[in-house]
């Protein structure tokens, strides 16, 4: 078993949205592994990362990204740190994995100043600038298809994904 599409990027860049479209299109079922940590420990992201600190959830996350890899069929969306693991990125290799790209000025647009995204806390527009600066090559190293989801609608974003893969040979 494998994810049909596996969606990377950072936070703002349309990885729920886009992920749930194209599990409706695709007629599977959506997953996002920072939804299952948080499951699994009872709390958000935001407090865990607040409790634990964001080493202890980076290491829940390796785990549940590992899992869904085992286990999901349908469409996979990894929270934006997951490539920051080199054994996460070794994983993601075999996969059909898409990197929704988004700038950090439509990424602060998309999710706001008052959300409680722990590593967007301060500058939203600046850290997400740091993320993309640092999480970039990461991103690019795991996927076979790149997105840009600036100006767009998430439905003209899931149709490109679908077309890309398709165009890779990808069973999509």
């Amino acid at each position: 078993m494998s994810p049909r599409v596996i969606l990377v990027g950072v936070p703002g860049a349309g990885k729920s949205t886009v992920g749930r479209l194209l599990a409706e299109r695709l007629g599977v079922a959506f997953r996002d592994t920072d939804e299952d940590v948080a499951a699994a420990e009872g709390r958000s992201v935001a407090d865990i990362f607040v409790d634990e600190g964001e080493g202890y959830f980076r290491e829940r996350e390796r785990g549940s990204v590992a899992t869904a890899l085992r286990e999901h069929d349908g469409v996979l969306a990894l929270g934006g740190g997951a490539v920051l693991d080199p054994g996460t990125r070794a994983l993601l290799r075999s996969h059909p994995t898409v990197w929704l790209q988004v700038g950090a000025a439509a990424g602060a647009r998309r999710v706001g100043l008052d959300v409680p995204r722990p590593v967007l806390l301060g500058n939203v527009r600046g850290r997400l600038a740091s993320l993309l600066a640092e999480r970039g090559p990461y991103y690019a190293e795991v996927s076979r298809v790149v997105v840009d989801t600036d100006g767009r609608d998430p439905g003209e974003v899931a149709d490109e994904v679908l077309r890309r893969l398709a165009e890779t040979e990808e069973d999509v």
